[in-house]
């Protein structure tokens, strides 16, 4: 399905009439089997991990195969104690496999609840003798491996199918005024999300109260007869009195009730309904992070950079003296940036340069620049002036991870240039972040070259995770494109 520019609600329903009126069975039913096939799939993945790490584990360390009835009781524990609480909070349901973003972390999560409470069992009933170490280490890695592979494997299939119509997550059911359910559907065109409008019904805009009322029940009608999932009630929200109308119409039917939001908020991707005691508000954005991942966070920095600075000592020391030994100067330089909320300190770096520029006008390091050093310019390629930062983490002024900071006086100057740039110092700056990772470090020369850093920062604010930073950690360390475009 498809609308054009000249779209109108007559092309709308007739493009759903042409579905057929079987769809609607049909789709529950795919979806019902996407659910069971969804808890099959992980208990088979850790009953198969179980019986094939055993196994192997056995004939390489004791040369004969195991016993394996006491692999299958291993496995089938571990996942009744994945799959029931998945099924319990609707983990199932196809429209959590449409984006393959959270699953990592919540099957962790339940994985180590579950691993943790099978191994417990295990103690009090006096069978967890029956399994070695080594098999359960490897379990332990093994299964949860292939527990991810058979998540993405899913998330491959409820793609295909909420794409082609065929298993949609939602069917849903329109009703409003033209302008609102057009451009509901123009914008976000449901069918590709794993949407199905189930039903579309038009509203009278701007008459008598009577004729919205009978619209409307004529809208319920059609409603009940396609059982949608939800409601989208599209009208602008001046329009109260309708509104209140409708939603009152629509409670007599089983579908969760929509109410479309306001173009203003179109602009956000986080918008939720919050209630703080008895104050409800509608929040558009989020506070970048909890108190709880602001500690895991802190945690991480403080143990990864004090075990850094351990092992990496004779490196600084080598550093260092291959710094003074090549120009005259310090080895270490200091420059005033920006931390997390804009307060101020100063970033620590091995000097790379002959200059030390940290006034009101800073000229940014470029390519070929001659004020770089010959053992600053081997620093910059590898990322190693940088390393003296792990101390501004250790002291909480920097993360690992973050938005890069930049001399005050470049933030002066972009902040002025470009749009919601200090929301980068909604968090701490890191030595190493998103932008890096991609490729985009070294001097920005222009505003689209700032402009599509910024851009990744605020992206790295929006989706943090603790798996994120591991992964840009690690690909700072391993990929090609984190060490591009150095000075």
């Amino acid at each position: 399905m498809a609308l054009g520019a000249k779209a109108n609600i007559p092309d709308l329903t007739a493009a759903l009439a042409a579905k057929g009126a079987s769809r609607r069975d049909k789709s529950a039913s795919a979806r019902v089997f996407f659910s069971v096939l969804a808890g099959a799939t992980d208990a088979a993945a850790i009953l198969a991990s179980a019986l094939i790490v055993g196994w192997a584990y056995s004939l390489l360390t004791l040369g004969e195969p195991p016993y394996i009835d006491s692999l299958i009781q291993l496995g089938t524990v571990i996942a009744l104690f994945v799959v029931l609480p998945n099924a319990m909070r609707q983990e199932y349901a196809i429209g959590n496999f449409l984006d393959f973003r959270g699953h990592l972390g919540r099957s962790f999560q339940l994985w180590n609840i579950a691993f943790v409470a099978a191994l417990v069992l295990g103690f009090m009933t006096k069978t967890s003798l029956s399994y070695s170490r080594g098999t359960v280490g490897l379990l332990y890695v093994g299964g949860f491996l292939t527990l991810i592979l058979g998540r993405h494997l899913l998330v491959r299939i409820a793609r295909a199918g909420a794409k082609t119509g065929s298993m949609p997550a939602r069917r849903i059911f329109l009703v409003g005024f033209e302008e609102e359910i057009l451009a509901f559907a123009s914008r976000h065109q449901p069918w590709n999300i794993g949407m199905e409008i189930a039903g579309v019904q038009v509203l009278p805009r701007g008459g008598e109260m009577s004729a919205a009322a009978d619209a409307l029940g004529e809208a319920v009608r059609r409603a009940r007869a396609s059982a949608p999932d939800d409601v989208f009630v599209l009208m602008s929200w001046d329009s109260r009195p309708m509104i209140d109308l409708a939603i009152d119409r629509f409670l007599t039917i089983p579908a969760s009730i929509h109410l479309g939001a306001d173009p203003l908020l179109e602009r956000f991707h986080d918008v939720r309904l919050s209630r703080i005691g008895t104050v409800s508000s509608v929040q558009v954005v989020r506070r970048p992070m909890s108190l709880s991942d602001v500690a895991m966070k802190r945690a991480f920095d403080l143990t990864a950079s004090a075990a850094a600075l351990v092992v990496l000592a004779p490196v600084f020391a080598a550093i260092a003296l291959a710094v003074r030994l090549d120009s005259r100067g310090p080895a270490f330089f200091l420059q005033r940036r920006y931390g997390f909320n804009q307060q101020p300190f100063r970033i620590l770096k091995f000097r790379t340069m002959v200059t030390m520029d940290d006034g009101d006008v800073v000229r940014q390091a470029a390519k070929h620049d001659p004020r770089i050093t010959r053992v600053g310019r081997f620093l910059r390629r590898w990322n190693l002036d940088e390393l003296p930062q792990l101390v501004n983490v250790l002291r909480g002024e920097m993360s690992l991870v973050g938005p890069r900071p930049h001399a005050l006086a470049h933030d002066h100057e972009f902040e002025r240039r470009i749009a919601l740039y200090a929301r980068r110092h909604n968090v701490k700056p890191g030595i190493t972040g998103l932008a890096q990772v991609n490729g985009l470090r070294g001097e920005t020369s222009t505003d689209d070259k700032m402009r599509r850093r910024v851009e990744m920062d605020l992206a790295y604010i929006d989706d943090w995770s603790m798996w994120l930073d591991l992964s840009i950690v690690v690909q700072t360390m391993i990929s090609p494109k984190a060490y591009r475009n150095a000075g």
